[in-house]
């Protein structure tokens, strides 16, 4: 996610403002402002009955982090279903309300994986900077359960026109990834990932790059060689800026160390 300024604290942020993203009227522009929204609030003003019901418990968890205040809202909603709720909230104005619908996919029981990756695809191609990380935070402990499966699926991803599904295929399976579960399959064998990252490796879109790159610095710190000698053969074979670029990125905790 997008960080905020810095020095930039969710005092300062307009009260105006903060008032409209509590009320789920706009979504936030920063992660500044996604942390800055007080959930029992937003629930307050967006669910009906029966959900209100939950928002006590959302006020008990107020000073818990987001990822784990994201996981409870859906955990919450969930207890009370009702028809057309995961629609209502995917449909949302509010960013964060699409948030808790990635995590509803996420905690939905028996349906396979292809099912799960298919109802998640949608915010995964979502506008918002936000909502695309929740979407594949989301589906993540699946994809740790069954990673072969996943990288099945997500190769044909890696061949979509949308850039941000592009970068989710990627960055759902990074070995190591960032506010989430390592994966231990893909750090001891990073090559079973090749039939997602061989179509990214010279990926037009920065996003995408980025996420290639970063994937490949996770494996370098357990399979550093394996990790010298794909950029190797990618450079030779796909002599390109973009190839250049997600190699210079992969490299960057080797060459650190000299």
């Amino acid at each position: 996610m997008t960080g905020p300024r810095p020095g930039k604290r969710v005092t300062d942020i307009d009260p105006s403002r903060l008032a409209l993203l509590n009320a789920g009227a706009i979504e936030a522009a920063t992660l500044t402002e996604c942390l800055a929204v007080d959930f029992a609030a937003l629930m307050r003003a967006t669910l009906p009955e029966p959900w209100e019901v939950a928002i006590p418990a959302m006020e008990g968890a107020a000073q818990e982090g987001i990822s784990r205040r994201m996981v409870l809202a859906a955990q919450l909603i969930a207890e009370r279903p009702g028809p057309g709720i995961v629609e209502m909230l995917q449909g949302h104005p509010s960013d964060t309300l699409r948030g808790w619908a990635c995590f509803m996919i996420g905690q939905a029981r028996d349906i396979s994986m292809a099912d799960r990756l298919a109802a998640i695809r949608p915010l995964a191609d979502d506008p918002h900077f936000g909502v695309r990380e929740w979407s594949w935070m989301a589906v993540r402990p699946h994809i740790a359960e069954d990673p072969d499966t996943a990288i099945a699926l997500l190769s044909h991803w890696a061949g979509e026109p949308s850039e941000r599904l592009r970068r989710f295929a990627s960055e759902a399976i990074r070995p190591r990834g960032v506010w989430c579960a390592h994966l231990r399959l893909l750090r001891q064998q990073p090559e079973k990932a090749l039939p997602v990252l061989e179509p990214l490796r010279a990926d037009p879109a920065v996003y995408v790059q980025d996420s290639v790159g970063n994937w490949l610095n996770d494996a370098s710190k357990d399979q550093p060689d394996w990790v010298r000698a794909l950029c190797a053969r990618w450079s030779v074979q796909s002599p390109t800026a973009a190839t250049a670029r997600i190699c210079k990125r992969a490299l960057r905790t080797i060459d650190s160390k000299g």
